[in-house]
Formats: structure tokens, C-alpha cells, sequence
């Protein structure tokens, strides 16, 4: 009788060990690289970038944040010199994450187009509860649904733009970790990474608010910066 409880008691640990195993394997590593949308104004915004690709005419694609939706604000007139001219379409969102991005990549953002460029800029608002290897699994997953849904795109990666008054901000720091990791993903084929993030720093590495008023978001002065220093990419990338 003894023996007899003993195998059953062997026999469930067994079963229980492999109920919780799948169940770890079944479950995503990261939420950075799992598509979820947001409510509210964003899902309205979200479908007026659909409606305008719908439309075709798309050379050049910024996909991003709030960072990139900015240059519908202080970016206006930089924007208006640099990419008005080259079909470009701003595909960034106020407080969205890579997971967000993913979302929208995969219902509409980039359905039925074939642009030259796509340009990222994307994981700063990860920073505050990701580490620097999920930021970069998610922008990895975003580069991966824009090779599989636009095999002909070229595709340029921006290293995160720095943030916080000194290198020792925080997020800064996580953001210079996923940096590190995401150049990697380029193959200088199809796929490009350049990190200008040193043109808005001071050469002791500060941030100064007549760069970033809020240390985080850009003005005119520095998207124009921005456009400057990423423009021989491209130049290049498109064809021109």
C-alpha cells in the first residue's frame, strides 16, 4: 500500500511539472513583443492613418511615438522642408510602446503600400517598466513585421533619442542598453540603424531643455537636428 501511494504521488508531481512547463512555454517572454491596441483617441487616430494609406501615395513611412507624432506640432516646418515633397506619412502615436506599434503595423498602418523607406523610432515609453533586452525583442518583432509585410521596403532604425537631464537618468541608461542590442539587427542590406542621439547631447553628455524643453520631447530646433543628421540615409535609402 505504501509503494502504491508513493508511484501515485511520483506519477502527479510528474503531471503537475508538465502542466506548469507548457504552461511557461505557452506564455509570451515579454509583453513588448505582444500586440495590443489602446482606447480612446488613440483608436481614432490609429484609423485616420489607416484611411490616409488607403490612399496611396506612400514613399517614406516615420513610424514612432510621441516623438514622431511631434512633427505634426514643432516638427511642422521642418517636416513641410524634408519629407512633404517625398510622400511621407506619420505613423506616430502619443504614448505607444512597441507592442502598441505592433498592433497597428498588423490592422491597416501598413496595408496595401509599397513606400521605399520605413524609419523607427520607437521605445522610449518601455523604459519605465521594460529592460533594455525587451525593448529591443520588441522593436526586433516590429523590423520583422515590416520585412514580412513589405519585403521591398528599405528599413531604417533610429537608436532611441536620449532622455533625462545627465547619462545618469535612468531610462536614459535602459534606453542606451536597448540601443546597444538593436544596432545589431541591422544586415546594411535591407535593414540600417544609425543613433544620433549624441547631436542633441552637450559634450559632457547633458541634455539641455533648449534641445528638449521637457528632456524628452524635441522643438523645432531639434527636429531639425532630427532631419539633418539622418538625411544622407535618406537620401540613399530612397533612391534619390
Amino acid at each position: 500500500m505504501t509503494l502504491l501511494l508513493r508511484n501515485f504521488f511520483v506519477a502527479l508531481a510528474l503531471v503537475s511539472t508538465t502542466f506548469v512547463s507548457l504552461r511557461a512555454e505557452d506564455k509570451p517572454a515579454v509583453d513588448t513583443v505582444v500586440p495590443v491596441p489602446r482606447d480612446g483617441g488613440w483608436m481614432k487616430r490609429h484609423e485616420s492613418m489607416n484611411e490616409r494609406v488607403k490612399k496611396g501615395n506612400v514613399d517614406l513611412l516615420m513610424i514612432g511615438d510621441s516623438i514622431t507624432q511631434g512633427w505634426e506640432g514643432a516638427g511642422k516646418k521642418v517636416w513641410e522642408e524634408f519629407y512633404t515633397k517625398r510622400n511621407a506619412v506619420n505613423l506616430g502615436i502619443g504614448g505607444d510602446r512597441t507592442q502598441h506599434v505592433l498592433w497597428r503595423l498588423e490592422n491597416g498602418n501598413i496595408e496595401g503600400i509599397k513606400p521605399k523607406l520605413a524609419v523607427i523610432m520607437i521605445g522610449t515609453n518601455n523604459s519605465g517598466g521594460n529592460k533594455s533586452e525587451d525593448i529591443a525583442a520588441g522593436v526586433e518583432a516590429i523590423v520583422k513585421k515590416l520585412r514580412t509585410s513589405l519585403p521591398e521596403t528599405k528599413i531604417l532604425i533610429l537608436g532611441i533619442f536620449p532622455r533625462g537631464a545627465t547619462a545618469e537618468d535612468r531610462q536614459r541608461k535602459v534606453n542606451d542598453g536597448a540601443n546597444a542590442i538593436i544596432a545589431k539587427l541591422a544586415d546594411d542590406k535591407d535593414v540600417f540603424f544609425q543613433d544620433i542621439g549624441k547631436a542633441f547631447l552637450a559634450e559632457d553628455g547633458t541634455l539641455s531643455k533648449e534641445i528638449m524643453p521637457d528632456l524628452l520631447h524635441l522643438n523645432e530646433k531639434s527636429y531639425r537636428i532630427w532631419a539633418e543628421q539622418i538625411e544622407p540615409n535618406v537620401k540613399k535609402l530612397m533612391g534619390e
